[in-house]
């Protein structure tokens, strides 16, 4: 399933590259995927058996962890992670049971899906890493407390067995199971301290959900939508772009690096499933002297094969620094595709394509949510 990892000495590729990392393992090649554990989607580490020196929730918190030295509580050294006790067996005052032989926190994902790799971010933890690590996630419907995700009738399977990790590094875990995931239980072994947790994968939304909502944002990243390919991503990532809500500040969305050519940038996604169009938005928010001079979107409905024909719902226009730009096409537009090509570089900091599913939209995304046992 996966392979122990080998470590470099390279720098970190994940998150834009790190710095700090003394190490990372040489499996990344998944992060192009979405982040399923990013607290923007809603992801949130809703119990930990054990959280003495450092607290849970850090482990979701976007960029990278930081460190200071002179930073000491009443516990001890104030770590940016999630750090557990020493292990001494049994303890009464620990809030949960640990009859186990290793601390462990769950994880709800901010949207469920297919996980494509795992990386467990020991940075800074040098002396109080653990020595090993394992993951298993299921699959339960609804809000489940932390008391019904540990009762017995829940099924865990696992994606990382237990394997060694290296400490002040970033640890990469391709995976290999073709299941639907809402939630996670990340333990270690035996106790010890992980900076930063980051799942990487493709949503797989609940038809039914979609079907109710009737109009919606066919290409957002919590509806089903990926960011599949882009032209350039050297300041920010194009998934920037179907990200939930409006952008927060200029790198929350995607920005090129300066081109000095005739050509121009672009993105091309897949849509949740194939979908009728009606209206789409171009926002440029906290893009000001960068932001993309003009802008023109297309769609393609494509066959199994991934052919078809570009066919342009919107010819290229003026865009406006920080500013949302919103379009009523006079004629909807049916497609499974879109691309945004901007002209001739900068950025854009959201895309939102609003329409519905169309009846074979509907079986497909059935058929696979059914499929992966959602």
């Amino acid at each position: 399933m996966t392979a122990t990892p080998r470590f470099t000495g390279d720098a970190n590729p994940y998150g834009g590259g790190d710095p700090y990392a003394d190490y990372r393992t040489a499996d990344f090649s998944f992060t192009h995927h979405a982040n399923l554990a990013d607290r923007q989607l809603g992801a949130a580490v809703i119990a930990a058996n054990d959280e003495f020196f450092a607290q849970r929730e850090n482990l979701l918190v976007p960029g990278r962890a930081e460190f200071d030295p002179e930073q000491f509580g009443h516990k001890g050294k104030i770590m940016d992670g999630w750090e557990t006790r020493r292990r001494r067996g049994a303890s009464a005052d620990h809030p949960w049971p640990t009859a186990e032989d290793h601390d462990w926190a769950l994880v709800r994902l901010g949207a469920p899906g297919v996980i494509r790799g795992i990386v467990v971010d020991t940075a800074h933890f040098r002396g109080n890493y653990p020595q090993a690590v394992s993951i298993e996630g299921t699959s339960v419907a609804g809000s489940p407390s932390p008391e019904e995700l540990l009762g017995d009738d829940v099924k865990w399977t696992t994606l990382v067995p237990r394997t060694p990790v290296g400490g002040h590094a970033a640890n990469g875990f391709s995976t290999a199971v073709e299941q639907r995931f809402t939630h996670l239980r990340v333990n270690q072994h035996p106790d010890g301290g992980i900076a930063r947790l980051r799942v990487y994968g493709e949503v797989v939304p609940d038809p039914a959900w979609l079907s109710a909502l009737g109009t919606f944002d066919v290409v957002a990243l919590e509806n089903g939508g990926q960011a599949e390919d882009a032209s350039n991503r050297f300041y920010s990532p194009a998934t920037n772009t179907i990200q939930p809500g409006r952008s927060r500040k200029m790198d929350d969305g995607w920005e090129t690096r300066r081109r000095r050519d005739q050509g121009h940038d672009w993105i091309r996604y897949r849509l949740a499933a194939q979908a009728r169009i009606r209206a789409l938005e171009i926002d440029t928010a906290y893009l000001k002297g960068n932001s993309a001079g003009w802008a023109s979107v297309s769609v393609k409905d494509a066959d199994d094969r991934g052919d078809g024909d570009w066919q342009e719902i919107l010819p290229r226009t003026r865009l406006q620094p920080d500013t949302n730009h919103r379009f009523v096409l006079p004629t909807p537009a049916v497609g499974t595709h879109a691309r945004v090509d901007i002209f001739p570089d900068g950025g854009i900091s959201r895309l939102r394509l609003y329409g519905s599913l169309t009846e074979e939209g509907e079986s497909r995304l059935a058929a696979r949510h059914q499929e992966l046992g959602g």
